[in-house]
């Protein structure tokens, strides 16, 4: 393996990429592919590329090869060059001069570099094993769009071998975000080639601190029990006004929000896509139960939740579906079904703890003693 250490070229397209695309402002360093000259042919792959089978015939093709994935546009996820410093120097002068960019970023300046490739012939690999000359599109089989699999579950694109996938979607899914999957089914793929190529211990240490921790929080929350009503009880006669019972309850909302919310975030991004469920759904039930203990909420309606998330993961990741559209049907079902009981539980809840504050007050008044009652001793 060789790595080549680079320095980043300017982007004189920055001020045109807005939101998300401000992600594509380096990618302008693909440029550096063309001063490989050590190599006969470069084949140059994003990281969200899955290769389904053996691709060397792309060494075949000729000066500049690319798939459009869409009528206009060829698609700079993976294309065959061939290294030359000179055409890597007319690149660069290119950019100073300021050549016209659809998208600001490689895409759009390599299809100004190449506006002709949509008339050129398509690519078919000799047999005897030459190298081709000029420039040729490849098959769309090089570079097949994932959504093309998720409406019929299998890969059915005629054109040429159906030798790699793309994740062209969403950037905050793309293929090695651990909640890409079940979502969509293909992150699995991506991540088994990870398991074989690299591994995981970079992110070993942050998961075992993290387990650790929840392990920590579910010990003491079983050990000490606390709960707003042992640590600041007060039996006076008067209830507590309207507006703490108000705080009390958006205190318990937000706890709840925290507890499903915090432990998604601190998973690190990479992680394997089991690895990265099990951690999460760890570290939900641990600070559930935190959340339980310290409201004193029926731990069934709390709970809710995390079955529910549980389910949709089965439901989504059930491997034996007909096709996308019967996916997406049983999804849609399951989280149709699925939100009467979740606001159900949530108005059991919030009744329970209004029971509670109705019952008992909270925080008495500095200086006054807390009356003792029947119930509290029992408690």
């Amino acid at each position: 393996m060789r790595v080549l250490i680079v320095e980043n070229l300017r982007n004189p397209y920055e001020s045109n990429l807005g939101g998300t695309n401000k992600r594509f402002k380096l990618t302008l360093n693909k440029l550096y592919a063309w001063t490989l000259v050590d190599y006969e042919r470069v084949v140059m792959i994003d990281s969200d590329n899955i290769f389904l089978q053996n691709t060397d015939e792309l060494f075949q093709c000729g000066q500049f090869c690319a798939v459009f994935i869409n009528p206009c546009y060829f698609h700079t996820g993976l294309f065959v060059l061939q290294p030359s410093i000179d055409v890597f120097r007319s690149m660069l002068h290119d950019l100073e001069t300021g050549r016209e960019n659809s998208d600001g970023a490689d895409q759009g300046f390599l299809v100004g570099c190449y506006p002709d490739l949509l008339d050129k012939p398509m690519f078919h690999p000799p047999e005897n094993g030459t190298k081709l000359n000029g420039t040729y599109r490849l098959p769309l089989g090089y570079q097949m769009d994932a959504s093309y699999y998720y409406l019929k579950l299998h890969w059915h694109v005629p054109c040429g071998p159906n030798s790699v996938i793309t994740f062209p979607s969403a950037p905050w899914f793309k293929p090695w975000y651990w909640w890409s999957w079940p979502v969509l089914p293909l992150g699995l793929s991506w991540h088994k080639q990870r398991w074989d190529d690299l591994g995981y211990a970079a992110e070993m240490p942050v998961i075992l601190m993290e387990l650790l921790m929840y392990i920590v929080i579910i010990a003491v929350t079983r050990l000490a029990r606390p709960g707003i009503t042992k640590l600041c009880y007060n039996r006076r006669p008067e209830k507590q006004s309207a507006l703490v019972q108000w705080l009390i309850k958006l205190a318990a909302i937000a706890a709840m929000v925290a507890a499903y919310s915090i432990p998604f975030f601190v998973v690190p991004r990479t992680v394997h896509p089991i690895m990265g469920w099990s951690v999460y759904l760890f570290g939900a039930l641990a600070l559930s139960v935190l959340v339980i203990n310290v409201f004193l909420l029926p731990p069934l309606d709390v709970l809710t939740t995390w079955l529910a998330i549980v389910g949709m993961l089965i439901v989504m990741a059930f491997p034996w579906y007909h096709d996308g559209v019967v996916r997406a049907l049983a999804v849609f079902g399951y989280a149709f079904c699925s939100a009467p009981i979740l606001w159900a539980s949530m108005v059991r809840m919030m009744d329970s703890l209004q029971t509670m504050l109705e019952r008992d007050s909270f925080f008495p008044r500095i200086g006054e003693p807390a009356q003792e009652t029947e119930f509290s001793k029992l408690y």
